[in-house]
């Protein structure tokens, strides 16, 4: 638990994104994001547990997939920021569904290669085999992860929802407001794309 509240505490890519969600597109955005991110985490540690992680991190050409699709969303993601909806000459960003962005979040994890190494690296150095089944305590140790993750994802969606509706209220802002998050989401994929060993062989 000591870990876990150091590493949330440590703004990341997660925070980030969830950020960048909720300033453009309100509270309610923020938070399915969080929920989404929350929800992608859980899939990881359920590979983690089962032992596909180590599968995925070994091999050269799932890992890649996942890395180049992670980015290809991320990018997808900007163009549609950019692109601000049908009308090209709307200055705002128009907020999404909110079950569409809580999907958005939870893929946006799931796809994240950064997640599989971390949680190869984090989670077994507090595996202790005599007491009990591996995948168990793998599992365990990830659930308490993601409550202490969503309440800081929460905190991040809670208070950048309150500074977003102070700044959409200013004009200039909202001039740079969709411009300002797709290049959040440009730089979210390259990180992506160079996730994990850059010398990674097949």
């Amino acid at each position: 638990m000591l870990a876990a509240l150091a590493l949330v505490a440590v703004p990341g890519p997660n925070h980030l994104y969830i950020t960048a969600r909720s300033i453009g597109e309100g509270r309610r955005a923020g938070v399915a994001s969080a929920l989404g991110v929350e929800t992608g985490t859980l899939v990881h540690i359920a590979a983690a547990a089962a032992g596909l992680s180590a599968v995925v991190a070994a091999s050269a050409t799932a890992f890649g997939f996942l890395r180049y699709a992670g980015a290809a969303y991320l990018l997808y993601l900007a163009y549609r920021t950019f692109r601000g909806g049908d009308d090209p000459a709307e200055t705002r960003l128009r907020p999404r569904p909110i079950g569409r962005v809580y999907l958005d979040g939870a893929l946006v994890n799931v796809l994240n290669p950064k997640v599989v190494l971390f949680f190869l690296a984090f989670l077994p150095q507090f595996v202790d085999r005599d007491a009990g089944a591996v995948p168990l305590q793998i599992a365990v140790m990830g659930l308490v992860l993601v409550l202490i993750g969503l309440v800081a994802d929460l905190g991040y969606a809670v208070a950048a929802g309150s500074i977003g509706g102070w700044l959409r209220t200013r004009p200039a802002f909202r001039r740079r407001q969709r411009y300002a998050t797709g290049l959040i989401y440009l730089g979210l994929g390259a990180g992506a794309v160079f996730a994990g060993p850059a010398a990674r062989r097949a």
